[in-house]
């Protein structure tokens, strides 16, 4: 069982997380800006709430490449009006997706617990923020740099061995900055920096990753590397993105699934926990006589 600590949060990982992605941009890879206005970005909120997601994961710039970064204000003016809401109608645990600490330093004041860097420390001065909230910290592997697509069959000798010394690494300097491990979540950063094999092949080592005995996020939903398998478009790739979480949950109780079909998502785990014996089914349920026959 890991303990996560983040702002006033100490939360025990000892059963899935399901995170959910809100994106506050219009140029997402799999949303394609359905979520466009702040009033959208704040009913799929509710919506994803009431799926069963258990964190909500809010961006204000998408990772797409080929696009320019935009400004630390622009990224603060799309995250903050979701933020504020969410602290002040939910109780939900909230992560935002940024690597600048300017952003990270505006969004933890706002009232979100925990920094989803995708860039893996890419500006060290984010640690400096982390530590001074007492906020969670996903630490994600990634030797590329934000919004610039790297992808290099030779790029590694071995890439497992690489997630390591990289997490070692980053880890050692979080601590240096007052970030304890308690706050760390490790994440071996599927598709990026990384060709489709590259990440199966991380993916199929993950036990190596659980000897840092944190909880682990798994951010596999709708990637390329499923694509790549299935031959499946973004939003075509729920079968493969739930095949992949099966494979993580015979390893680890601490996952934590950064996903787009949280209903689905949802289902999977519950179901996936019955089967298991971690939740048990009741002697006398009975299927609802509305749910006999499809509408």
């Amino acid at each position: 069982m890991a303990q996560l600590v983040a702002r006033a949060l100490s939360l025990e990982i000892d059963r899935p997380l399901i995170m959910a992605v809100i994106n506050a941009t219009p140029d997402s890879f799999s949303d394609a800006g359905k979520y466009a206005t702040v009033e959208a970005r704040m009913e799929r909120t509710q919506e994803v709430i009431e799926q069963g997601a258990d964190i909500l994961d809010i961006g204000g710039q998408s990772a797409i490449t080929g696009v320019p970064e935009i400004s630390e204000e622009e990224e603060i003016e799309r995250i903050t009006p979701v933020i504020e809401w969410v602290a002040t109608h939910t109780d939900a645990i909230m992560s935002i997706d940024t690597y600048r600490p300017k952003v990270a330093a505006a969004a933890l004041d706002a009232g979100a617990h925990i920094i989803n860097d995708i860039s893996g420390l890419m500006h060290q001065e984010l640690a400096e923020v982390v530590a001074s909230r007492n906020a969670g910290y996903i630490l994600m592997h990634n030797r590329g740099k934000p919004k610039v697509r790297l992808t290099d069959a030779n790029l590694y000798d071995d890439v497992v061995a690489d997630v390591l010394e990289f997490m070692d690494n980053r880890l050692n300097t979080l601590s240096q900055a007052g970030v304890s491990r308690a706050q760390i979540i490790v994440d071996p950063g599927p598709d990026f920096a990384k060709t489709p094999a590259q990440t199966v092949e991380v993916l199929r080592g993950i036990k190596e990753l659980l000897e840092y005995r944190r909880p682990v996020l798994f951010p596999v939903s709708r990637k390329d590397f499923i694509g790549a398998i299935t031959g499946r478009s973004p939003r075509e790739r729920l079968a493969g993105t739930l095949a992949a979480i099966a494979h993580t949950l015979t390893l680890t109780r601490a996952g934590i699934y950064r996903v787009h079909d949280i209903a689905d998502v949802r289902n999977f785990l519950d179901v996936w926990d019955v089967l298991q014996g971690h939740q048990e089914l009741s002697s006398d349920a009975l299927l609802d006589r509305s749910l006999w026959r499809s509408t």
